[in-house]
């Protein structure tokens, strides 16, 4: 069964009704049948409710841009549904939902799994660099290397029929959807708030996984209170796909201890309860190598939360990382010394906190209007910088020519020939794939 409206997610239920509920949530670029091969045994206790993100698998083309807006349509679907109740077991972005409904909405949490989870995946840049590269050429070039991110190398080879089904997948979701996701990981980060997660969690990761591996696995597990570690051997990112035999028996060992008879919730809404140690899973065929075994590790205590600065600076200094990146903002921020901090200062509070707050332009008509006052400046060094921010905040390089071309107009030709250089060179660096 579907739901097509914009704050509801497409969604489907395996299993008996009068069973609990357990969610399943698909990573970015996934649909809900990257967990078909844990349903069977899933559905012997649970009813599994499954669903796709904004523009997944044919699901409406209504973009999300964080995870707290994924999040809430997810609630008001179960809400319309009468689910109040449930696990949580969530992949990459998935498991972003999952961290914010135990921080955020506790009690309708019962027990919660991550898989290849991160407080923080990666960093904003890398994500809203994807963003602009999806924007200029499309899903192609992200479909095309999906399986070097998801799969380990013997997994693809062996198994063309399913890296196969996984370009496609990415293939045919909604870009705009996409970009969307993207943007929402690029501004997800709950690392100074682990200590509030409540509920007992399984943190699970592939003993191969390049793009949240066990590093990132073993930060959660130090900062949740109630976690346990599960490494599963041979698996890189989508591990469900990869060791469903394994994924599925850690699943329901973790699952069937939180909800046992007497375990109960507290006053505040969130379960109180210890989860057991998990158990070591073998994969449901050979592996290629004998890797370590799956392994586990104690928690440990959670990091303290750093404090911020006034709001007009901290409203600031995230859009200005939103905007031009972290990697720029730190290199500047690093190279102002005792002379130069306040003007630094001033500008992040001023520029950032202030004119690129207000509410009368969005990003994109201020990016047009920056990139037009710098080519009557001749601001050169400026404007490639501008140019990426950009791109980054979704101009395409169609929109941005011309913006240039209007300029000529009105600033001179000598200044837009010397602009049009600056951007060529910045858009040839910022939206040709990787390979």
């Amino acid at each position: 069964m579907s739901e097509s409206s914009s704050n509801t997610l497409q969604y489907r239920f395996d299993g008996p009704e009068e069973a609990p509920v357990l969610i399943l949530g698909p990573s970015l670029g996934t649909t809900w049948h990257m967990w078909d091969r844990q349903v069977p045994e899933l559905t012997r206790q649970w009813r599994v409710f499954r669903f796709d993100l904004p523009g997944h698998g044919g699901a409406p083309a209504y973009p999300a841009g964080s995870v707290t807006e994924l999040t809430q349509r997810l609630l008001a679907t179960l809400d319309r549904l009468g689910v109040q109740r449930f696990g949580y077991a969530g992949c990459a972005l998935g498991a972003g939902l999952g961290l914010e409904l135990a921080l955020r909405h506790p009690e309708r949490l019962a027990s919660l799994a991550v898989i290849a989870a991160s407080p923080r995946f990666g960093t904003a840049d890398e994500f809203r660099q994807r963003g602009v590269i999806v924007r200029t050429n499309g899903l192609d070039p992200i479909a095309r290397t999906s399986p070097d991110r998801w799969f380990t190398d013997g997994f693809a080879a062996t198994q063309p029929a399913i890296t196969d089904w996984a370009v496609q997948m990415v293939r045919t979701t909604d870009p705009g959807c996409y970009i969307a996701a993207c943007e929402a990981l690029a501004s997800f980060d709950v690392r100074a708030e682990l200590g509030r997660v409540g509920v007992p969690t399984l943190v699970l990761v592939g003993s191969d996984d390049q793009v949240t591996g066990p590093a990132e696995a073993r930060t959660l597990v130090a900062g949740i209170p109630d976690a346990r570690l599960a490494v599963v051997p041979g698996a890189s990112h989508l591990v469900p796909v990869e060791q469903p035999g394994a994924v599925t028996d850690l699943l329901v060992r973790h699952f069937s201890t939180a909800w046992q008879p007497g375990y109960v919730e507290s006053s505040t809404g969130q379960i109180a309860i210890p989860a057991a140690p998990v158990k070591p899973a073998l994969a449901d065929r050979p592996q290629p190598r004998q890797p370590a075994p799956i392994a586990e590790i104690a928690p440990a205590a959670a990091p303290a939360p750093e404090t911020g600065r006034s709001d007009l600076y901290d409203t600031g200094i995230k859009i200005r990382r939103e905007v031009l990146g972290d990697a720029h903002v730190d290199r500047t921020l690093a190279e102002a010394d005792a002379f130069s901090g306040d003007f630094q200062e001033l500008l992040t509070r001023y520029a950032w906190g202030e004119i690129w707050n207000r509410p009368g332009l969005d990003r994109r008509s201020r990016s047009c209007v920056t990139l037009a006052a710098l080519v009557a400046g001749g601001h050169l060094d400026d404007l490639a910088v501008h140019v990426r921010a950009a791109l980054r905040n979704g101009l395409t390089p169609l929109e941005i020519k011309e913006v240039l071309l209007q300029a000529a107009v009105y600033c001179g030709v000598p200044a837009a020939g010397s602009a049009f250089k600056v951007a060529q060179q910045v858009i040839r660096e910022e939206t040709t794939p990787e390979e």
